[in-house]
């Protein structure tokens, strides 16, 4: 199935991808969340998780996901086994939402951080947040309160944003404040979309 008016929203740890997704349901476009949908199947996959990872990153039953990225972000491994449970379900689940909006015939954006990190999804038109590596690890120190350690281990386990620059249909940069932001991502809709879909 080609998909048409698939629009991939990605972008690095920090670099504003969420605010952007808000923006965007905002001005009333329909947004899949990776990230919902990988927490969902996470619950879901809990019995198969704990057998490999122990016990140690339960609380109440559930998994600690902050225990759980202490230890995968810090072992390549232990990283890849996790991405072999939860990735093929993930992408399975957002096919499935996908293949749904195609049927409305009107743009719809899809919110996959590790996009390229994957390499396995049928979406050609990318939109890229980016943000210098310095800025994204002050706005990661500020709202996940990390060690500077743990953050930079954390940016490690993606591609460098430099890196999907080139890659991406669209950029959007993300180092100044909120309004520019908005405006950016207003450029967006109204300059760049309806190009794409004429082309589509």
């Amino acid at each position: 199935m080609s998909f048409k008016y698939a629009i991939v929203l990605t972008g690095g740890i920090g670099s504003g991808k969420s605010t952007i997704a808000s923006f965007l349901k905002l001005y009333g476009y329909e947004v899949v969340c990776a990230d919902s949908i990988a927490h969902t199947i996470l619950d879901q996959s809990t019995k198969e998780v704990v057998e490999i990872f122990g016990k140690e990153i339960l609380e109440n039953n559930r998994i600690n996901r902050k225990r759980l990225g202490e230890i995968v972000f810090n072992d390549k491994k232990k990283k890849e086994i996790l991405e072999k449970i939860l990735h093929p379900k993930i992408k399975e689940e957002i096919l499935k939402q996908a293949k749904a909006l195609e049927t409305k015939k009107i743009p719809y954006f899809l919110d996959i951080p590790l996009f390229y990190e994957t390499k396995n999804y049928p979406f050609k038109e990318v939109l890229l947040v980016f943000v210098p590596r310095e800025i994204q690890i002050q706005r990661i120190q500020k709202r996940d309160h990390l060690e500077l350690q743990a953050i930079q281990a954390r940016i490690s386990s993606q591609i460098p944003l430099e890196e999907k620059k080139q890659l991406a249909s669209y950029v959007i940069d993300n180092s100044g404040d909120l309004e520019n932001l908005q405006k950016e991502v207003e450029k967006y809709l109204q300059d760049y979309l309806p190009k794409v879909l004429e082309e589509n």
